[in-house]
């Protein structure tokens, strides 16, 4: 089968028990409906804050749908639920395109002008200014970022509440945690996506962080707040593979490049009175490890290895797998920052002194082919810390240390400095001054 068009079906709101329904089909192909449940009580809305709303629901509606349309990959998609303008058209191509590039790379096809969406001509509504509480949600995702992210800001008083998609054991933990409010939303996928894929349909990763903007955004109007802060890194913007010049980024909607176009989208679009921005896209991967090494309430229960986030309850892993990319960054990246007897039993095991972690580790320092199709750090910051630790009397003997300074001379000629500077870097950001003064006060 290979169906020539994608095509957004309908989407409905039911107020009475909180559900988005959407529906999705392939021409002439198998048919989808997917069900978000916000799950929690709505505040009352105003006519301004319901046509916000509709407009978010129209966005989650088509960013959501990248999860169906992967299976063909058709060179159309159209939208018959309501017509689609050209700036809207342009903002979902090219978060189709570029969020699925690593789906891309793998499956061996060329999306470049593949994402066709259909358009009218005519001019897109009017953004709507609404009225909302001066309050800040901080998404969590179960491991170290958000939770510097949301301990910042409760420490400088903000006024804050958190957001859960789902219900996986490291975010509900972090959050109880917190002592802080919440809200949750559950996503049924269709079952039916599971059993195309069984039949062969194409398989791969999706921008799933700017699906739970989209969400989080509907929840702005919902639960009543005025800032989504995200807890995107700088390193987030790095490209895992750069072929033919074009960047294939694992984490595309986690870059600066989303955060620019989605909060450029929601302000021309659907509404000037809610920011969305990352607080952490300053700092690097290290200087936010460095900073998380003071959390210990969370030593416990974060988590960021992908086992905990498996769609199935039933296959989700329980502790650290200590044998993935993150698994093995998260580690490296808190080495320097804590005690060693702590980050081992963190994992429940030393993987530095693991020699069949020895590759690896080597691929997050840049010593093989790419980094890894993961949310992990730059190489740079990897190999700057992996240097540092060869110098490290509590770690230079480890195994994996010990044989990627014998293996690459490169490693021991890096410079400590060179360390010391990823702590007080600052990169290209958006984040408001007052919550930038916010980010520098608990540095």
């Amino acid at each position: 089968m290979s169906p020539k068009e994608f095509v957004f079906e309908s989407y409905r709101y039911d107020s009475a028990d909180g559900s988005l329904s959407l529906r999705y089909r392939f021409l002439d192909g198998p048919r989808f409906e997917e069900r978000l449940v916000f799950d929690f009580a709505s505040r009352r809305l105003s006519a301004d804050a319901e046509m916000a709303l509709d407009r978010i629901f129209r966005l989650v509606f088509l960013l959501s749908g990248v999860s169906y349309y992967k299976a063909f990959v058709p060179e159309t998609l159209r939208c018959e639920a309501f017509p689609i303008d050209r700036d809207t058209a342009h903002f979902l191509g090219n978060f189709y395109e570029q969020g699925l590039a690593e789906f891309a790379w793998r499956n061996r096809i060329s999306l470049q002008g593949r994402c066709r969406v259909l358009f009218d001509p005519a001019d897109p509504p009017a953004p709507t200014a609404i009225d909302l509480p001066r309050r800040t949600c901080v998404p969590v995702g179960g491991g170290k970022d958000s939770i510097v992210t949301l301990e910042c800001l409760k420490s400088a008083g903000e006024d804050l509440v958190l957001f859960s998609l789902g219900d996986a054991e490291p975010i509900a933990a972090c959050i109880a945690a917190s002592e802080l409010p919440s809200i949750r939303v559950r996503r049924r996928l269709d079952p039916g996506l599971l059993t195309l894929n069984e039949q062969g349909g194409l398989n791969g990763h999706v921008p799933i962080t700017g699906i739970l903007s989209a969400v989080v955004l509907a929840c702005a109007v919902l639960a009543g707040f005025d800032t989504i802060a995200m807890s995107n890194e700088h390193s987030a913007s790095a490209p895992n593979l750069t072929i033919g010049g074009v960047g294939i980024n694992h984490q595309y909607s986690k870059s600066l490049e989303f955060e620019r176009d989605f909060a450029d989208y929601i302000a021309r679009h659907i509404t000037p009175s809610i920011a969305y921005f990352s607080l952490l896209r300053p700092l690097p991967e290290i200087e936010i490890a460095r900073r998380f090494a003071r959390y210990t309430p969370y030593f416990g229960i974060f988590r960021s290895c992908n086992t905990a986030f498996r769609q199935s309850p039933a296959e989700r892993g329980h502790h650290w797998c200590c044998n993935c990319p993150k698994c093995r960054f998260v580690f490296l990246a808190l080495a320097p920052s804590l005690p060693k007897r702590e980050l081992i039993a963190i994992f429940g095991r030393d993987m530095l002194d693991d020699e069949a972690q020895t590759d690896g580790f080597a691929e997050l320092c840049g010593l093989r082919e790419h980094k890894p199709f993961e949310c992990v750090g730059e190489i740079a910051e990897s190999a700057a810390v992996m240097t540092y630790l060869g110098n490290d009397p509590d770690w230079r003997d480890a195994a994996v240390v010990r044989r990627l300074y014998a293996d690459f001379p490169a490693l021991r000629k890096c410079d400590a400095r060179e360390f010391r500077a990823l702590l007080g870097a600052r990169h290209p950001h958006r984040v408001p001054n007052a919550f930038l003064a916010k980010l520098d006060a608990c540095g």
